[in-house]
């Protein structure tokens, strides 16, 4: 496996594809495997999909303009500020469908008004997924993440669940992993919060569920040794090389 001052090197003339697809299919694929189905959501979202019903306050930081791209001459809508719209629409499509339980995972851009630097892009590919029904549990949500950084990352891989805050999940955990010698987030992720349950049409007396969310770039970044996240954005073909 070529670490990333290799991939940079240029001693592989040769055009591939780039490693955010790979990854893309890599992570559809693992989480297929488990009973995971694919859902999507659109770049461009109304913002009761992207904060209102996932439980994010009107007064949170994550709102103001300082930290989300919104349209102009468009009100009510922004760019995706996490792939984590997909999640509330899979549910609302879950609890439209009569059903109680299923598994969903989406991958694709999403969009933040921040300063940049070798891990924190404005645009970078997301990992989001949920499971619910009507004994799922936060171990539940353990394994599945372990599987698949296992997959990707090998068996001796080091993962640490750590707790934290979201507003859409209550317990909520972070997870890190090593890179450099430091530990470094890849996710967020707990249990999903009732008002999120409710607000797609589900009863939290009936059903609950695990969510998780993180940028896949990172992934990426530990799993080929990329040394800097806004290498995979500057159409350099040197980076497609695994």
């Amino acid at each position: 496996m070529q670490n990333g001052d290799q991939a940079l090197s240029g001693e592989n003339k040769r055009g591939k594809e780039h490693p955010l697809n790979i990854l893309t299919s890599e992570a559809i694929r693992i989480f297929s495997n488990i009973g995971f189905e694919v859902s999507t959501g659109p770049e461009l979202e109304d913002e009761w999909h992207n904060f209102d019903a996932l439980n994010v306050p009107k007064d949170h930081p994550a709102r103001d303009m300082q930290d989300t791209f919104y349209i102009k001459g468009k009100p009510g809508f922004v760019l995706r500020t996490h792939a984590t719209n997909s999640t509330a629409r899979s549910l609302e499509n879950l609890a439209k469908s009569g059903k109680e339980e299923g598994a969903f995972i989406s991958v694709g851009k999403v969009f933040r008004n921040e300063a940049t630097d070798a891990t924190h892009e404005m645009q970078f590919f997301q990992i989001d997924g949920c499971m619910v029904g009507p004994n799922v549990s936060l171990a539940n949500l353990k394994a599945v993440l372990l599987e698949f950084y296992k997959q990707v990352l090998g068996e001796d891989v080091l993962v640490e669940f750590r707790p934290s805050f979201f507003p859409f999940t209550e317990p909520s955990v972070e997870i890190h992993t090593k890179f450099k010698g430091k530990w470094l987030e890849m996710m967020g992720g707990g249990m999903i919060h009732p008002d999120v349950l409710r607000n797609a049409g589900l009863d939290p007396e009936k059903v609950r569920g695990f969510a998780f969310g993180g940028g896949l770039d990172r992934v990426a970044m530990v799993k080929w040794q990329i040394p800097d996240v806004r290498y995979f954005y500057q159409g350099d073909l040197r980076i497609n090389q695994f």
